[in-house]
Parts: structure tokens; C-alpha cells; sequence
């Protein structure tokens, strides 16, 4: 058996579907039965719950051989950093308590910094806390930006025919396909292979700066004009704000961004950290997505 959090999600489901298409037993957690009800159709037993609550993560872990394991993203929380630090204590109790012994915990890069990394911070504190249990054998995947965040551009492409963000424009830096992030956690949460604690990094095939990735989806969808405005740190804030996000994500946020622009953040790419998913494919299906609305 094994159990995969967030089985609803980018990577979660992707995980989740690959196991059940090897014939693995596994064990889907969401928040809403009802999401999780196409899963339950095909194969996986499902446990809707709230992934706050250690005793409902001890149920969903316990005889599980393996487990994959996120900090749910709360983008409204009004204290961002304290809302994972809740969700990531819980989950390490559970392991202990579970006495589950693979672990696939999905992090970030940057997240062997301490400080100065905005909302990766999270991810820095959860591996500290999964590093402490004693008796597991953990995988710790860090990835960087997923090409899917471009979905979050749609409605402003539509309004307004530009795409915004605080990155440097011509800053290239890694990203990644979530489909990349979740055939490498579940070959290993099949395999099971490996002991004591591996970090692996996930980069993409190349680094795109967003000058880049703004020409690749504007010819997609008939717009070769299509604009990247690159705002200021205090604009990125307030623009988020207006989007809904809680004051809290929006200025982590801002600091993650400054960090690559900065090169704070600075990822090394080798062969063993590039992954196959190129841009362009993924630019495809987003346009399929913005021809829909």
C-alpha cells in the first residue's frame, strides 16, 4: 500500500494514477470526497480529511509500505509560514506515529537555505523536521517552478494581453512539468531502493527566462505580441493582494522572487537534474486551456 497526499493536486494526482496504472495498491488523501471520487472509480482507496490533523494522518499512513508527503499551500492563510509549520508538524507526527518507513516528501529548491528565500522558508523548515525522525528513509524532491503556475495568467491574458510577475524578465531559470516532479516520486515510492536521507533536485529540461515563455505562449494562442511586464517588488505585492491572496503569501512571495533575481537562489543544472518535459509541449496544452474560457 501506499498513500499520496494531495491526491487531488498537480502532483498528486499525476502519482497517484501512475501507481494505480503499475497495479500498486494505493491509498488517495484529499480534502473533498467528491474530488476523490473519479480516483475511488478507478482502483484507490480514498480518505477525504483535513490534512491538519495528525490522528487523521496517523489512520491514512499506518500499514502504508510508503508515502508521499506535501505542505498544502493555503494562499489566503493570513500567517502563510505558521499555517505550513502546523501542516508540516502534523505530518511528522503521523510518520512517527505510523511507523511508516519510505518517505517522498515533495519540497523546493532553495530549501537547504535558512532565510532570505520567502515562501520556500516552509519547505526549509519541513525538511529540518522530517531530518529529525529517526528510522525512515527519505526522499526529499526539490523542484523549482512549475509551468503550470502559467495557468494563474489566463484571466489577465484575456483582460489585458500581458503576463506579470516580478522575475526578471530576461532572467533565465529553471522550471519544471508537474507530470516530471511525479513519474520521479512514484518510480521511487514503487522501487523503494534507496536509504538514510537523498536529496534529488528536478530543474526541467532547460532554463526559460519569462521574456522567453511569454513569445512561446503568445504564438500558441494567436498572439505574438503578448507582453511580460515586469513589476516592481511593491507592485507584485499589491497585485496579488488584489487577486485575494492574504498579505502574508504576497510578500513571501516577493521575496522568493528577489531571491532568483538576486541569484540568492542560485540552481546548478546536471544531467541527473534535467528532466524530459520540455516547455513547448506543455505550452500546448496551456493553450487548449486559455482557447476554453
Amino acid at each position: 500500500m501506499i498513500t499520496v497526499m494531495g491526491a487531488t493536486g498537480n502532483t498528486g494526482r499525476k502519482i497517484t494514477e501512475a501507481l494505480l496504472k503499475a497495479d500498486e495498491k494505493v491509498r488517495a488523501l484529499g480534502r473533498s470526497e467528491s474530488k476523490l471520487s473519479e480516483l475511488k472509480r478507478r482502483g484507490a482507496e480514498v480518505l477525504a480529511g483535513d490534512t491538519n490533523n495528525a490522528e487523521f494522518l496517523t489512520k491514512a499512513f499506518r500499514g502504508a509500505d510508503a508515502v508521499y508527503t506535501l505542505l498544502p499551500t493555503d494562499q489566503r492563510a493570513r500567517d502563510y509560514l505558521a499555517e505550513q509549520d502546523r501542516q508540516g508538524e502534523a505530518i511528522v507526527k503521523a510518520i512517527r506515529e505510523s511507523g511508516v518507513r519510505f518517505v517522498v516528501a515533495l519540497s523546493s529548491m532553495g530549501a537547504d537555505l535558512s532565510e532570505g528565500t520567502g515562501v520556500i522558508a516552509g519547505s526549509h523548515a519541513q525538511e529540518e523536521r522530517l531530518n529529525k525522525v529517526d528510522k525512515i528513509n527519505l526522499l526529499l524532491l526539490r523542484p523549482v517552478s512549475f509551468f503550470e503556475n502559467f495557468y494563474g495568467s489566463l484571466a489577465l491574458i484575456k483582460q489585458k494581453g500581458i503576463i506579470c510577475d516580478s522575475v526578471e524578465a530576461d532572467l533565465a531559470i529553471p522550471m519544471v512539468a508537474a507530470r516530471d516532479i511525479a513519474e520521479a516520486a512514484a518510480k521511487a515510492l514503487k522501487a523503494r531502493d534507496w536509504k538514510g536521507v537523498v536529496v534529488r533536485e528536478l530543474l526541467g529540461p532547460r532554463d526559460i527566462s519569462y521574456s522567453e515563455a511569454k513569445r512561446i505562449l503568445g504564438v500558441r494562442i494567436g498572439k505574438p505580441d503578448l507582453q511580460y511586464v515586469q513589476l516592481s517588488y511593491d507592485d507584485q505585492v499589491k497585485a496579488l493582494a488584489q487577486a485575494g491572496f492574504s498579505e502574508s503569501f504576497a510578500n513571501l512571495y516577493v521575496e522568493m522572487t528577489r531571491a532568483f533575481n538576486e541569484a540568492t537562489i542560485k540552481p546548478v543544472r546536471t544531467p541527473e537534474n534535467t528532466t524530459p518535459t520540455r516547455f513547448e509541449d506543455f505550452a500546448e496544452e496551456w493553450a487548449s486551456a486559455y482557447k476554453a474560457i
